[in-house]
């Protein structure tokens, strides 16, 4: 899999799960500018491998802003750094210098098996990448995206923050004709880090198990103020997990749209559950999510990561 994200306090715990599960050959992470610029999700991305031991991944940096208009980040969720809350003082290793478009570019096209591309930030690198290269196309098993919602969303009162972001990518990403799971604010909202969840990490007795702790409560006490959430919700993670372990998630295949237009609703996924508009699926959508197993397997990777 590549992995491509905006780390981000969620994203931080997508990468772990990479990193931790022995089931996953990470061929890449790639970073977007979403939750904070691209420079700091950048940085972000090399401190949280660091800090799992994982030397051996290329990582490049992407797009630094959405396709059309400018970018807005998340930092009255994720604060100035993008992961405040613990100290995360560790040396990183370098970035590669090529862009994440071509990176990714190289390793799909390079590798012998068909490449699982999970999104978990704007989708601008992978628009981008379906775009310029597609020759690509057949060598992508499936694209995974964490994004949307068949509800509400976060960011606006129908769109979700990763597709507002950069809804023309989104919709490019939708229409490539791919196989495509969305992972959306109706299920990543089932997995919440409670006070429980926070006392596992903590009780690991080691720096990861602290640093996540640490993470989750400095996202609980963003979630409590923005939303009046009790405990915050762990979006990305699910996306990988999805992969993991497909039988964690429960999917329906459906016809999903993003709206570029609408005035109040740009940037809205619009999830045709009962098929009343009459066009193909061409989504896979997450309507499901087995909680328990989920939050077990996040465990488990955090206490194996090589770090």
């Amino acid at each position: 899999m590549i992995l491509d994200c905006d780390p981000g306090h969620d994203d931080a715990l997508a990468l772990l799960l990479a990193a931790g599960d022995a089931r996953v050959r990470l061929l890449g992470v790639t970073t977007v500018a979403g939750n904070q610029t691209l420079e700091k999700t950048t940085r972000n991305a090399l401190k949280m491998l660091a800090l799992a031991g994982v030397a051996d991944v290329p990582v490049a940096a992407g797009c630094d802003r959405p396709l059309v208009g400018e970018l807005t980040v998340a930092e009255d969720i994720h604060g100035s750094s993008g992961l405040d809350g613990p100290d995360l003082d560790v040396p990183v290793g370098e970035v590669e210098e090529v862009h994440a478009v071509e990176l990714m570019r190289r390793l799909i096209t390079g590798s012998a098996e068909p490449v699982t591309l999970i999104a978990t930030g704007p989708l601008t690198n992978v628009a981008l990448l379906l775009r310029t290269h597609p020759e690509v196309i057949p060598n992508v098993r499936r694209v995974v995206f964490m994004g949307g919602s068949t509800e509400r969303g976060n960011t606006t009162p129908y769109g979700e923050f990763n597709i507002v972001t950069d809804p023309e990518a989104a919709d490019i990403v939708l229409r490539a004709g791919l196989p495509t799971t969305m992972i959306g604010l109706n299920v990543t909202h089932q997995a919440l880090a409670t006070a429980e969840i926070i006392a596992e990490f903590r009780a690991m007795d080691t720096r990861l198990g602290t640093i996540c702790a640490e993470l989750m409560t400095f996202f609980a006490s963003t979630y409590r103020r923005e939303f009046g959430f009790e405990h915050p919700p762990v979006h990305d993670p699910i996306a990988v997990a999805a992969v993991l372990d497909p039988s964690l998630v429960r999917t329906v295949p459906a016809p999903v749209a993003v709206e570029l237009n609408g005035t109040h609703t740009r940037g809205a996924t619009v999830v045709d559950l009962h098929h009343r508009t009459g066009g193909p699926s061409n989504v896979d959508v997450a309507v499901g999510l087995d909680v328990d197993a989920f939050w077990r397997l996040l465990m488990t990777a955090v206490r194996h990561v090589p770090g």
